[in-house]
């Protein structure tokens, strides 16, 4: 998450200041190998001849640099930028902290604590937001254990605590670590709906109802569940949902 933000600064800083250093670099290398450099405080010609709706004061070198080096670099800024918001790199930082690797040199209970404070306050009650620092304060001198020392992700320490029944102990220790794990799944899951969307609700199903859709998005996502399924187990749940005048065979 720190590459990604030092990439938008870089990415950002070159927008800002790497024009005049790329026009430098441009024409050393047209002057080694003899390639002739047009005048950048010419007209710009979008096409052969005059173009009819062109602008008279638009030169070259704003073409270079508004319409192509600004356009490329925003381009990547933005993509990085719906792929990375800042609200997504500080729950991803923040859920670092639980990260076995990370907890052998520190282990940040503060950071832990804001995390659930910050995302998660619906899935813990009042009372157990103060249970939460004091179970980890706890669980601060379980890692010092040797075969705490052996894991090395999130998901291996979620099945030591299941394996030494710690969870018991540690209740809200676990809650933390299975809502960190299933992160990934719902952002895949996310980005797979709207995926989805394009294909289920196309031009002949444009009035399709929200339940309906639910549904079917459901389907389409999960279709290697759904596929699982046996034809006469459906039938089954569906007679049994009430009774009806007529039987199904």
């Amino acid at each position: 998450m720190h590459l990604v933000s030092s990439t938008k600064s870089l990415l950002q800083k070159l927008r800002d200041e790497g024009w005049n250093d790329l026009i430098v670099k441009v024409r050393s290398f047209c002057d080694s190998i003899n390639i002739s450099i047009p005048d950048l405080n010419a007209r710009y010609v979008a096409r052969k001849g005059r173009a009819r709706h062109q602008q008279d004061d638009i030169t070259l070198e704003h073409h270079y640099k508004i319409d192509i080096f600004n356009t490329v670099i925003d381009t990547q800024l933005q993509e990085l930028n719906d792929k990375f918001t800042d609200h997504t790199i500080e729950l991803l930082t923040l859920s670092s902290a639980l990260d076995p690797k990370k907890m052998h040199a520190s282990f940040r209970i503060d950071d832990i604590c804001q995390l659930i404070q910050k995302f998660y306050p619906s899935d813990f009650a009042e009372h157990e937001m103060m249970q939460l620092r004091m179970q980890f304060e706890h669980f601060d001198h379980v890692r010092q254990l040797p075969e705490f020392k052996s894991l090395e992700t999130i998901s291996d320490l979620c099945q030591w605590l299941v394996k030494t029944r710690k969870f018991e102990i540690y209740p809200l220790v676990y809650r933390v670590v299975t809502l960190i794990l299933t992160l990934s799944v719902s952002t895949a899951t996310t980005e797979r709906s709207f995926s989805a969307m394009n294909i289920i609700k196309n031009k002949l199903r444009n009035k399709i109802e929200d339940e309906f859709l639910s549904n079917c998005l459901l389907l389409y996502i999960e279709k290697e569940i759904a596929e699982t399924f046996d034809v006469d187990s459906i039938i089954n749940d569906f007679c049994d949902m009430k009774e009806r005048r007529v039987l199904f065979c």
